[in-house]
């Protein structure tokens, strides 16, 4: 009996030291996703703005050397960038990213998966980890990129996809990410990267009519490298605010779960605590009843 009180009372302990981290971890996790959220927040605005007036200049043009990058291909080679964490204890947010990059490429590229021609760029340890292990083509050139998470950083990044593209080492680039909604709701999306999409035109609609000063081709050549660099580091502030609010939401959890598992200890230690107490008096009892006899 005695043993079984010590094994209760070893578990309740560990339980508690373990809340205590996740308590702490919570706490940390609150306090960057208050930086990241206001980061992010500010940022996709301007960058959705950017993105829309990039899609309806490519929509509307007829073509020429500057939009290079807007150039449409058969998908023969792909490349999907895969922004997930350098982290875990962040509940399904990384898992859940692996699973939609996997299924993009069962759903849209089966034919150059078997091929061989899909390469990922992991922005993250946790999502070159897993592809390495499962025999994808990855690459961890840029799975630093959160250890100084910088706008220039990121634009090596998106710099390295546009030369690709434009050299024609990949047909189609893709992003996977994480959109940031709250701190317990994120959305996960693949967004185009290049080429650039263009926006669908509704039957009818009057082509818009652009005045471009200096000439559309300098105008285009200037901007679409700009606005895109901007997109791959908005899709970056969106991931690492998701991975913020999704650890803070996992470790709440986890707290919770603790002092569930506490309770239930604890019952169990008063009632392991009760019977010794009444084994004890039967024994002390039935002890002076026989010397009483």
């Amino acid at each position: 009996m005695a043993g079984q009180l010590k094994e209760v009372r070893n578990r309740i302990k560990s339980v508690q030291s373990t809340q205590q981290i996740t308590k702490a971890m919570k706490m940390v996790s609150a306090a960057k996703l208050r930086r990241a959220q206001d980061a992010i927040l500010q940022m996709r605005p301007y960058a959705q703005k950017l993105q829309e007036m990039l899609s309806n200049i490519v929509s509307n043009s007829d073509g020429g050397d500057g939009l290079a990058l807007a150039a449409e291909r058969p998908a023969e080679k792909v490349l999907l960038i895969v922004i997930t964490s350098d982290r875990g204890l962040a509940g399904a947010y990384n898992s859940n990213l692996i699973k939609l990059a996997k299924a993009t490429i069962a759903e849209k590229y089966p034919e150059q998966h078997t091929k061989g021609n899909i390469t990922i760029w992991s922005i993250g340890k946790k999502g070159f980890e897993h592809f390495v292990k499962n025999n994808y083509k990855a690459s961890d050139t840029y799975k630093d990129i959160f250890h100084h998470l910088t706008f220039e950083n990121v634009q090596t990044a998106s710099k390295a996809a546009m030369t690709a593209f434009g050299n024609k080492e990949f047909d189609v680039v893709e992003i996977v990410y994480s959109q940031f909604k709250n701190a317990a709701t994120q959305r996960f999306v693949v967004e185009r990267f290049l080429p650039v999409p263009k926006v669908e035109k509704k039957a009818g609609a009057v082509k818009a009519d652009f005045i471009y000063d200096p000439s559309k081709d300098e105008l285009i050549a200037e901007l679409m490298p700009k606005i895109l660099n901007t997109q791959l580091f908005k899709a970056v502030l969106d991931a690492n605010a998701s991975e913020h609010g999704a650890r803070m939401t996992a470790m709440d959890k986890a707290s919770e779960n603790a002092n569930e598992m506490l309770r239930t200890l604890k019952i169990s230690y008063n009632r392991a605590r009760q019977a010794a107490i009444t084994t004890e008096l039967t024994e002390i009892v039935s002890g002076a009843a026989a010397l009483q006899g």
